[in-house]
């Protein structure tokens, strides 16, 4: 059977997970599919795991490498698939049973060369489901996709960046299907040179190349965030340093289809937003700085050059008003006062949500790469709590 879809998952010590997540990529309504299981050196019984759903189950391709990052995972699976269409879900998440046949359907439909979907974030107790202010079916072709999808990729204009938590919420791979040919020679970055938002960019050049873009904004995809462990909360002294070089790259991906005016634009709104994860990096628990030494970096964060023109230049206008505050301290340079919020949204996003019903999912704590950022680079609403887009507040 030649599968039609190719779905790579990359997995690294995901034991306690992987059999929802295979369920539910097996139990597919297209049974015309491959799933391309990358074990990336784990050292619980994920491999063992995969090898017994794969005698099960054929159309299950286990490769067994030493870990290397989530980045080079899925490059070894990209590298493997066959599928006329290629997905990517990853271990401790799962997807509903029509997802992939119906994104495939509207693929074949409109002749695009990426299908999005909404999702629904699970937190063991209870489930949200991300709002996309977007109609239920958007098709955007040509120049649209450019203007419409690739910049708002590399960053928000206008009444766009009135949500910071939704920065990056269109750059995540695992709600997309590409077709295949669209992907050759696109490749994830590892993590050690841009630090985090490595789905983004990889959207970034996937979409420069694309036709035709639809987004149903219909919640197929379910994204595990009961574990308190993926929420960025180590400290990383490189961050500010790796995120400059990720700025060069977005402005390289998006250079052959983008007007450099709104290009630039663009991605300075983003790198002025990006001092909000930036400065939860510094007064994270995990710093081993004083708290005059956290300060003192923080601080030189405001000052140094890409961020202080960045910031300068944002116009926070369309934020409510507690994000407006923040920004335009952080613009003037009140490192005490950006501070004292930096510690009060760190406090907030750490604290475990309220159990509000118990949905039968599986409350215990995953590990993902635990060497990397995970998700919240890629996400910028893992910057807030979990109820955060209820109250629109830190």
């Amino acid at each position: 059977m030649e599968p039609k879809i190719s779905i790579v998952v990359p997995i690294y010590n995901m034991e306690r997970y992987l059999p929802r997540c295979l369920d539910s990529l097996i139990g597919q309504s297209i049974r015309e599919i491959e799933i391309v299981a990358v074990n990336d050196g784990s050292s619980d019984g994920s491999l063992g795991l995969l090898r017994q759903y794969a005698e099960r189950d054929p159309r299950i391709v286990v490769i067994d490498g030493r870990n290397q990052g989530v980045a080079a995972a899925r490059n070894i699976g990209l590298s493997h698939c066959t599928g006329e269409f290629i997905g990517f879900v990853d271990p401790d998440d799962w997807a509903d049973r029509g997802m992939y046949e119906n994104m495939l359907e509207v693929a074949r439909q409109e002749d695009a060369d990426i299908v999005m979907c909404a999702y629904v974030r699970e937190f063991g107790g209870f489930a949200r489901p991300k709002t996309f202010e977007e109609p239920d079916y958007t098709v955007y072709r040509g120049e649209e996709v450019q203007s419409r999808v690739t910049r708002r990729l590399i960053g928000p204009i206008g009444d766009e960046v009135a949500m910071p938590e939704n920065l990056d919420a269109w750059g995540t791979v695992w709600s997309k299907l590409y077709r295949a040919e669209l992907l050759e020679g696109v490749r994830f970055t590892d993590l050690s040179l841009i630090g985090s938002n490595e789905d983004t960019l990889f959207n970034i050049s996937a979409c420069s190349r694309a036709k035709t873009f639809v987004f149903l904004n219909r919640p197929y995809y379910h994204y595990w965030r009961a574990n308190d462990a993926s929420i960025t909360t180590r400290y990383k002294p490189m961050l500010a340093a790796q995120f400059r070089v990720l700025y060069d790259k977005m402005e390289e991906a998006g250079e052959r289809r983008l007007d450099k005016d709104i290009r630039l634009k663009a991605l300075s709104n983003r790198i002025a937003m990006n001092v909000l994860g930036l400065g939860l990096n510094i007064v994270s628990r995990t710093n081993p700085k004083s708290v005059f030494g956290r300060m003192r970096e923080l601080g030189s964060l405001l000052r140094e050059e890409t961020f202080r023109k960045a910031l300068n230049a944002f116009q926070p206008k369309p934020c409510p008003p507690l994000w407006r505050l923040f920004y335009g301290m952080a613009k003037l340079r009140m490192s005490l006062a950006v501070y004292v919020m930096l510690i009060a949204m760190e406090a907030m996003r750490t604290k475990k949500p309220i159990r509000r019903s118990n949905r039968g999912t599986v409350k215990d704590l995953a590990s993902r790469h635990r060497h990397e950022p995970g998700r919240a680079g890629n996400d910028a609403h893992e910057l807030l709590p979990s109820n955060a887009g209820e109250r629109h507040t830190v």
